[in-house]
């Protein structure tokens, strides 16, 4: 039988970012950049040998001393428990492997260091897919792969323990764009490298039609107070360290040295058989 063909075309992908470099759109890159400062700052450690994994390097420039910039290739050029600290920038929805990129940080990360993986969540641009669906459906009677399907949150935090990495964490926080219209959104998403680079897609232009009645369907049902319409963009932070013996762990089970009645002073009412 014949492997199923990749989720993502990184040819594709690649073309994709080469032209948005020319004037690239980065604001949302800039944000987990600033995120991850944020989160750095309450860690009580100093990271020596950090990397980070981006298609964007110009944004991670300088951002922390000695760090290896490298781009989020499918085998990553990160030699094994050579970091402390290992970024995954905004890069990890595109992955063919998600699993696969993890792992590979975890293994490049010493003992007890840190990954701080960020990428788009499920909840980014559904107002995008639910006007183009819609316009499509009834432009053309059928429906084409268009936008990424990106992971829920909860199953994203799963990857963490799958890779092998303790202490897993994983939360989310939605930035909300405005637009003058749905095409302006379309033509930022283009100066991002984010637009259609799914193998499953249609390998020809879309129909003008389509891209009008998506954009009638998306000012209808998306517009703030002021007529711009809004995209929002869900940003999930992936938080995991590799194995220590000096990290904290979870009691055995049966091992409490007290009683949860006695700490809440209430009576303890046993469950029958």
């Amino acid at each position: 039988m014949s492997s199923p063909a990749p989720l993502t075309d990184r040819i594709a992908l690649s073309r994709h970012r080469a032209r948005a470099a020319n004037d690239p759109a980065v604001f949302l890159h800039e944000a987990a950049r600033d995120e991850v400062q944020d989160r750095l700052m309450v860690v009580n450690k100093t990271f020596k040998s950090p990397a980070v994994v981006t298609a964007f390097p110009q944004v991670w420039d300088g951002f922390l001393p000695d760090a290896r910039i490298l781009p989020d290739d499918e085998v990553l050029a990160l030699d094994e428990g050579a970091h402390d600290l290992v970024v995954h920038a905004m890069a990890l929805h595109w992955a063919n492997d998600p699993v696969g990129q993890l792992v590979q940080c975890r293994r490049a990360l010493r003992a007890d260091g840190l990954l701080l993986a960020l990428c788009f969540g499920g909840q980014t641009l559904h107002e995008l897919r639910s006007a183009l669906g819609q316009a499509e459906i009834e432009i053309t009677g059928g429906l084409s792969p268009r936008v990424l399907p990106m992971g829920e949150i909860r199953d994203l935090g799963g990857l963490l323990q799958r890779a092998g990495l303790a202490l897993p964490v994983a939360d989310s926080f939605t930035l909300t764009a405005s637009y003058d219209s749905a095409l302006h959104l379309m033509r930022d998403l283009r100066a991002m490298g984010e637009t259609n680079a799914l193998t499953a897609r249609l390998r020809r232009p879309t129909r003008r039609a389509v891209l009008l009645r998506a954009a009638e369907l998306y000012a209808e049902g998306f517009s703030d107070d002021s007529g711009r319409v809004t995209a929002s963009f869900e940003i999930v932070t992936l938080t995991g360290w590799a194995p220590d013996a000096s990290q904290q762990k979870p009691l055995r089970p049966g091992s409490a040295a007290q009683r949860l009645a006695d700490a809440l002073n209430v009576n303890e009412t046993p469950l029958e058989d």
